[in-house]
């Protein structure tokens, strides 16, 4: 009996020494588990089975690309290419399969295929061109984004239907990115501890001298590792396009630093040798917990990716420092292993209160209002026409009653996607959503629906997926004004510059062909070049000043906004205003006073606070079950210095 009862104990002892010990050697581990304890207690809404498989969802993408970059890492080497390889290994099967004409099945395999591509080619430089990891992966990032672009014309192609379904659920539970983020965790798992290549990695992360001397062939070890990154990014962003219905040659951009956050976070090591596939699964998690918390938190846009940055670089640090402690001699084994326990403890408490510490930095936090709750997506917050909306938005639902949630989508389809699934697993009453691409959005706003959410589009309409209602102003009709303003100042002929925005947007689609159906009426006037610049003043600027070496005589530019005739005009120098008028789009507080200024000659206004008020009050009466426009237009017109004063925006 006492036998018994001492191999009861010890057993006990052993299950939760074994526990104690699992959590102090693995620092990203514990501060997941302490992160969804925080996030648990801060939202009501965050540990619900519905929001625990959009964390899993929205984690996938990222976790997928972070195995493949776990194995350039261990190997001690660095792989920036991967978002872009992705984007472009997903407009290769979009292209192929659509335009092209080829069976799916091939499609995908020459997806696959051009991620290996683009991954030897980084082999190659690398251990052949002795190129730098960073140099070598920086140029492919590059030219993989720019080929993405050049296949795709700038625009998002259509995802073929059979593999769309890579972004729906199985028997309507286990969503599929998930699914395949199992199994290739598992194979990037079975790559690292089970197989010679796997072994290869770690010796040459560990030390690349010790392992030529020992008979590696670390060159040809180092063209299969960056071929298996090559095809990780390319299953990625078959992912990552299936769940958008689209393939955008604009999409992961940035991922790749998501990825190498990851396998860090994950407690692998950039000097190499060391790293798993389950502690990149974690810290792919932890990012994805990050997110998809502060957004359910209705932390500032502006503030998460503070909140973000530096949980990633204190649980770094702080990793570090546990690994440190674990190192001591053997003779002061219990002084390191008490040292290993204290960061540990300290990772746990820095996340705890970096997530807790968050929630005073609520934009518009957990609002005394007992109200309606409503979400508003904007594509991003760095543009002062969309702020304007926000503005309008957020003085509507204050004069309601409504609890609003903003969120900036950063011109990030996919990001915008996250931040959809959140607002309809937190169950809001209603969202508002200014699509950053018109296609990607629809798979989000059919999931609303479906949750019998009323969904209203905002300033940019939704494809494939209905809405309550497009709040907007009237594009084509403010297009072809501008074309005739510009026409008009130069008398009917001269030749012009079109920048327009950016690609994919019902936007910048309606605003194009605005400027082209006005145009027919003035045939003396000769657009010489049209090229986007994605509303972006600094992108404006750089285009112009590279249109203004190709078309030095240019006499007039049409902007498709406020912001990128900005950057046109500061590329005009002392040509704008006078010999070259610049019309812009939009009627934002810094183009008004360009125009009073006489730098822009005029500007089709729109008034996006108007923008904002209307489509909370739609989202109301939706919510309500009152009868909804289907389309809302909001009037344009032509401001220039004559008028501006008067002007109220």
């Amino acid at each position: 009996m006492a036998t018994d009862t001492l191999k009861s104990t010890t057993g006990a002892g052993g299950a939760s020494g074994g526990l104690r010990r699992l959590l102090l050697d693995n620092g990203a581990l514990t501060a997941l588990i302490v992160l969804v304890i925080a996030m648990s207690a801060l939202s009501g809404d965050f540990l619900t089975t519905d929001n625990l498989l959009n964390v899993g969802v929205q984690a996938a993408v990222t976790a997928i690309l972070a195995f493949g970059v776990t194995f350039v890492i261990v190997s001690a080497g660095i792989d920036l290419s991967v978002g872009s390889v992705a984007a472009l290994s997903a407009t290769v099967l979009a292209w192929s399969a659509t335009s092209a004409g080829v069976p799916v099945f091939l499609a995908v395999l020459l997806a696959v295929a051009t991620g290996i591509v683009c991954g030897l080619v980084n082999g190659v430089l690398i251990s052949y061109g002795k190129l730098p990891p960073f140099i070598a992966t920086l140029a492919m990032l590059s030219v993989a984004r720019g080929l993405s672009l050049v296949i795709s014309e700038g625009s998002p192609i259509a995802f073929p239907d059979s593999v769309s379904h890579l972004g729906d659920t199985l028997g309507g539970l286990l969503p599929v990115p998930v699914l395949v983020m199992v199994v290739m965790g598992l194979i990037a798992a079975f790559v690292l501890g089970r197989t010679y290549i796997g072994r290869s990695m770690y010796a040459i992360g560990g030390n690349e001298e010790a392992a030529r001397l020992s008979g590696l062939r670390v060159k040809k070890q180092k063209l299969a590792i960056y071929a298996f990154s090559g095809v990780f990014a390319a299953v990625a962003g078959v992912v990552l396009a299936a769940r958008l219905s689209s393939a955008q040659p604009q999409a992961a951009d940035g991922y790749e630093l998501d990825a190498i956050a990851a396998v860090v976070i994950g407690g692998a090591s950039l000097a190499g040798g060391t790293g798993k596939a389950s502690g990149t699964l974690i810290g792919a998690l932890i990012l994805a917990v990050l997110r998809n918390g502060l957004n359910l938190l209705n932390v500032s846009a502006f503030w998460q990716q503070v909140v973000i940055g530096v949980v990633i670089a204190l649980a770094v640090l702080l990793d570090t420092a546990r690994r440190k402690a674990g190192a001591t001699p053997s003779g002061a084994g219990a002084g390191g292993g008490k040292g290993r326990q204290a960061a540990t403890y300290a990772l746990a408490a820095v996340v705890t209160v970096a997530i807790v510490g968050a929630t005073s930095f609520l934009h518009n936090g957990s609002s005394a209002t007992s109200g309606p709750r409503v979400g508003l997506s904007l594509s991003t917050l760095n543009n002062p026409f969309f702020v304007q909306i926000r503005a309008g938005a957020q003085a509507e639902a204050e004069k309601r009653g409504v609890d609003l949630t903003v969120t900036d989508a950063q011109n990030d389809a996919s990001q915008q996607a996250n931040q959809l699934q959140n607002f309809t697993s937190a169950g809001l009453d209603a969202i508002i959503v200014n699509p950053v691409d018109s296609d990607a959005a629809g798979n989000a706003v059919n999931a609303a629906g479906k949750a019998r959410i009323p969904v209203i589009a905002v300033d940019r309409g939704v494809n494939k997926a209905p809405v309550a209602a497009l709040v907007a102003s009237d594009n084509v009709a403010g297009g072809e004004l501008a074309a005739k303003t510009i026409a008009d100042k130069l008398g009917g002929k001269g030749k012009i510059v079109i920048l327009q925005g950016q690609a994919g947007t019902s936007a910048a689609r309606e605003r194009a062909q605005g400027f082209a159906n006005g145009l027919k009426a003035h045939p003396g006037i000769r657009v010489v070049a049209q090229q986007p610049a994605d509303f972006d003043r600094t992108k404006g600027l750089d285009v112009m000043s590279n249109l203004l070496q190709a078309h030095p005589d240019v006499r007039g530019v049409i902007a498709a906004n406020d912001e990128m005739a900005l950057g046109a005009i500061k590329a005009l120098g002392s040509r704008a205003g006078t010999s070259v008028p610049v019309v812009g789009f939009d009627g934002t507080p810094d183009g008004l006073k360009a125009v009073e200024g006489g730098t822009l000659y005029a500007s089709v206004a729109q008034q996006p606070s108007q923008l904002g008020r209307i489509a909370v009050a739609n989202a109301l009466k939706a919510l309500q079950g009152e009868e909804v426009e289907e389309t809302v237009k909001v009037p344009v017109k032509v401001v220039t210095k004559e008028n501006v004063a008067g002007f109220a925006g």
